[in-house]
């Protein structure tokens, strides 16, 4: 697959792109390396596998070399999907889109192409079984690839032509400050942008002197601006332009520039005023969004005033609400001020689309900014400095009835008194201790709450201008006892599950003696498994006596009946005995030994054809991957060397040789 192009820089340095060659050099730059980098000498008397991999080695290095250096033709050229849209049209506009791809796909698909070729007769190269074989897989191999880098002839010498026309392109950065210079051929766009940048455009008295896009940088406002001289355009339809021409068209259409329109209302270049007026609108489109200025040169010769009145008029009505600047390069009359109006213009336009974006409308509509309005009905309120307010004042209705009665607004000292009491019981009867001072202490641990987190929201005390403790439910002491009552039954019905559980007879119990039973038959279990452990090690490991010792010891105190061991019922049998024994053994031993040495009979174990297939298939899928990488079998470690270091040690000579022949 196409790997990630790399990044061009800022400006797509295209500079930066290397030299492609021609097919006929290709072939030989990867040959004379394969000749210079690999084992050359290779004699018939070599074991197989040592000529193999002299034969394989060539072939991969081949392989790997136009695998690289294809890979780098195409990872260096641009993708047209991946860079400013300015670029890809204006390599649409030179090079064709269309066979600008193919020649890129055709490069890929070769690269492909060699790398499958290479996997293929490394795979073959193993199962030559002389040198001659081998040496034909590997002349095959090298024909192969070259023909098919030969048949790249046409692709890549079209892919060297567009590097050397890129490398030449100018470094249009599309997203900096720019000032871009369009109109009809020899109206003065190349000398305007000569006077004001160190740039050597060519500039003749006849048409289509620029036939590309000049690029030259200026200053304003200690920033770099650059200015883009475009060739000439004609006015007919945009299907009827040429290469020329639609370099320009691309310029107007990609880059965001200030437009600079210029006009000759003198006739020397060649274009009636009418021309130049039909030509404006008809590119007029491409001016949407743009800063535009319509810049009447040449006024040394002729100034808009001096012209007929109906010509004034046409111009005024076709430029109607867009701004006109007089000029004339030759004597550098307005020259400094149309370049700072031009930088002006662009500095505002960004400005204002920054401000209209869509990032500053959201944060606009998260930000709110409260203003106290005066209600209709105002009412004078005296506060108690004899000072008077405006505005409406709103007094909960429990605070007006304290206020009617003659009673203090705030608490009383009796009414604090009391709030401290029911704190100080409140915390006797949680059982929580109360702190000497207000400092940490935290009033809402206690809450029962079905979500913890719900005790540290904070209530208002007013929303809306009402009073919180206003809205308290009339009923909420009816459903506070009726929580209450049914806490307490269930606080009732618990204790009375828990009596039943502790009176109720329990059938599994196990009394004193019946769990000194239970250690008992776990300790005999255990003491049993060691010993058949260990009489299944007589035979032919030996066994710690303390061991043995220690296990009869324990089964004696414990009243075990213990067999006899393996030493004890020898030396109780007699020789007869030892003798049957032995012979017993040798008879069994030479048997399996006969059994052993038959050779099975093929498709043994197999239930039928159908298996017998599924095996092969099953064999044969195995042996996939190991062909795949070329292989002789599962048991083949073999790595090659790359660089032997005969070949790449010692002193080279005057013949570019490191050897002393």
């Amino acid at each position: 697959p196409l790997t990630t192009p790399p990044l061009f820089g800022k400006m797509y340095n295209f500079k930066k792109i290397g030299v492609v060659p021609p097919a006929k050099d290709f072939v030989d730059i990867v040959l004379s390396k394969v000749q210079r980098k690999t084992p050359t000498v290779v004699h018939k008397g070599y074991k197989i596998s040592r000529i193999r991999a002299f034969y394989t080695r060539k072939v991969k290095f081949l392989q790997s070399e136009i695998h690289d250096r294809l890979t780098k033709i195409v990872d260096e050229f641009p993708r047209l999907d991946d860079i400013h849209p300015f670029y890809a049209d204006l390599m649409n506009v030179l090079y064709d889109r269309d066979h600008y791809k193919v020649a890129l796909g055709q490069t890929n698909n070769v690269r492909h192409l060699i790398d499958g070729l290479g996997r293929d007769y490394v795979r073959l190269m193993k199962y030559g079984d002389s040198l001659y074989r081998c040496k034909q897989l590997k002349r095959a191999a090298l024909g192969r690839m070259c023909t098919l880098l030969k048949k790249l002839h046409g692709a890549l010498g079209y892919l060297e032509q567009v590097r050397q026309h890129l490398s030449r392109l100018p470094s249009i950065d599309p997203n900096t400050r720019t000032i871009l210079i369009t109109g009809f051929p020899n109206v003065g766009k190349s000398s305007f942008i000569n006077k004001l940048t160190r740039a050597d455009v060519e500039v003749q008295p006849y048409a289509f002197t620029t036939k590309s896009l000049y690029v030259g940088h200026t200053d304003y406002r200690y920033m770099t601006w650059q200015i883009i001289d475009t060739p000439g355009i004609l006015d007919h339809p945009l299907e009827d332009r040429n290469t020329i021409e639609m370099q320009a068209v691309t310029a107007l259409a990609h880059l965001r520039a200030t437009i600079l329109y210029f006009m000759d209302l003198s006739g020397e270049c060649g274009f009636s005023i009418d021309a130049q007026l039909s030509l404006f609108n008809n590119i007029k489109p491409l001016f949407a969004g743009k800063p535009l200025l319509v810049v009447l040169n040449k006024s040394d010769l002729v100034r808009l005033e001096q012209l007929e009145p109906e010509i004034q008029q046409q111009v005024r009505d076709c430029m109607e609400g867009i701004e006109m600047v007089t000029m004339s390069v030759l004597t550098e009359q307005g020259v400094g001020d149309l370049k700072t109006k031009a930088c002006e213009m662009l500095l505002e336009h960004r400005l204002e689309k920054k401000a209209t974006k869509a990032a500053s409308n959201a944060l606009k509509a998260r930000i709110y900014v409260a203003d106290a309005g005066v209600e209709d009905e105002e009412e004078d309120i005296e506060d108690g400095n004899g000072a008077t307010s405006s505005t409406a004042a709103f007094l909960p209705e429990s605070v007006k009835e304290r206020m009617a009665k003659g009673l203090p607004v705030g608490l009383t000292d009796q009414e604090r008194s009391d709030i401290k009491e029911e704190k100080r019981a409140y915390h006797i009867t949680n059982d929580i201790q109360e702190p000497t001072s207000l400092v940490g202490l935290d009033l809402r641990a206690g809450w029962d709450l079905p979500d913890p987190r719900d005790k540290y929201i904070v209530i208002p005390e007013v929303i809306n201008g009402q009073n919180i403790a206003d809205w308290i439910d009339p009923d909420i002491e009816a459903r506070l006892q009726e929580l209450e009552e049914e806490e307490e039954r269930l606080l009732v019905e618990e204790a009375i599950e828990k009596e039943k559980w502790e009176t109720e007879e329990k059938p599994y119990e196990v009394d004193e003696r019946g769990r000194k039973c239970v250690a008992i038959i776990k300790e005999v279990n255990g003491l049993k498994k060691l010993e058949a452990a260990m009489k299944r090690g007589t035979s032919n490991a030996p066994v710690d006596p303390r061991i043995r010792a220690g296990v009869e010891k324990h089964s004696d105190r414990i009243g075990m009946k213990r067999k006899r061991s393996v030493e004890d019922v020898e030396t109780s049998r007699g020789a007869s005995v030892i003798a049957e024994k032995r012979a017993r053994t040798s008879s069994v031993v030479a048997a399996r030994t006969y059994s052993r040495s038959m050779t099975p009979k093929p498709g043994g174990g197999l239930t039928g054809p159908q298996m017998k297939e599924q095996l092969k298939t099953l064999h044969r899928k195995s042996q996939h991957q190991m062909n795949k990488q070329a292989k002789k079998g599962p048991g083949d470690r073999q790595y090659y060397n790359m660089m032997p270091k005969w070949l790449f040690s010692g002193k080279m000579k005057t013949n570019g040789k490191r050897d002393r022949r």
